[in-house]
C-alpha cells in the first residue's frame, strides 16, 4: 500500500485505499476491516491525505509533514478522549501548529489516523505527481498537440488524463453555421392551397 492511495470518506470513520476510481465514485478498501465497497461521488467525498493542508503560524503544512515529526518524536501518542493532553502532545511535536485554527476534532483525527498508518505499516511521504503530469503534457506539446490538464482535487497522478484544447473553429464552419441559423429564423412561406 502507498501513502498517495490513501484517502479519508466524509461521513464514514478511518481511512480507505482507492483500489479503482470510476466517474461515479470510487472502490475503496478500509484499512481497519479490509472490507471493500464503492463510494458514490454523489453522497461522500474523497479526501486524499497527500492534499490536506494543516494551519501553522507561517505557511500552511501538507499533513505528511505532521505525520513525520509524529513519527521523530519519541513522545507516546495521547488518549483521544483527553483535549488537553492532545493540545500539550501537539505543543511539543509541533509547535508551529496554529492551535486557534486547528481544532481538537483535527487533532484526534490525526492521532487516529497515525496510528492506522502504523498499523498497516505504510510508509509516509509525500509524492511529486505535478512532475509526471508535466512529463505528459510535454511530450503532447513536442508532438505538435495542444495539452489542457483536467484534473480534480481527488485525482491522483495515476488517475489524472491529459485532455487535448478544443479545435478552433474554421471560417468556413462559421459561415455554414450561421447560414443555418439564418435559415431557422427566416418566416416560412404558407403554400398556397388549390380549391
Amino acid at each position: 500500500m502507498e501513502y498517495n492511495r490513501i484517502v479519508a470518506v466524509t461521513g464514514l470513520p478511518g481511512l480507505y485505499e482507492i483500489v479503482s476510481s470510476k466517474t461515479d465514485g470510487a472502490l475503496v478498501r478500509s484499512l481497519d476491516d479490509k472490507t471493500t465497497k464503492f463510494i458514490s461521488s454523489r453522497v461522500h467525498n474523497l479526501s486524499h491525505l497527500e492534499s490536506i493542508e494543516i494551519y501553522t503560524v507561517r505557511d500552511n503544512v501538507n499533513l505528511v509533514e505532521i505525520f513525520l515529526a509524529m513519527q521523530s518524536n519519541k513522545t507516546k501518542l495521547p488518549d483521544v478522549k483527553d483535549n488537553k493532553a492532545l493540545k500539550g502532545y501537539f505543543e511539543k511535536v509541533y509547535p508551529d501548529m496554529d492551535f486557534e485554527r486547528v481544532y481538537t476534532s483535527d487533532m484526534k483525527k490525526m492521532v487516529k489516523w497515525f496510528e492506522v498508518l502504523n498499523n498497516n505499516n505504510i510508509e509516509i511521504k509525500a509524492s511529486a505527481p505535478a512532475e509526471e503530469e508535466e512529463n505528459v503534457a510535454e511530450t503532447l506539446e513536442a508532438a505538435g498537440e495542444k495539452v489542457v490538464l483536467d484534473v480534480k482535487a481527488e485525482d491522483t497522478a495515476e488517475t489524472a488524463k491529459p485532455k487535448r484544447a478544443p479545435r478552433k473553429k474554421k471560417a468556413e464552419d462559421a459561415e455554414v453555421e450561421g447560414a443555418e441559423k439564418a435559415e431557422k429564423a427566416a418566416p416560412k412561406k404558407k403554400a398556397k392551397s388549390k380549391e
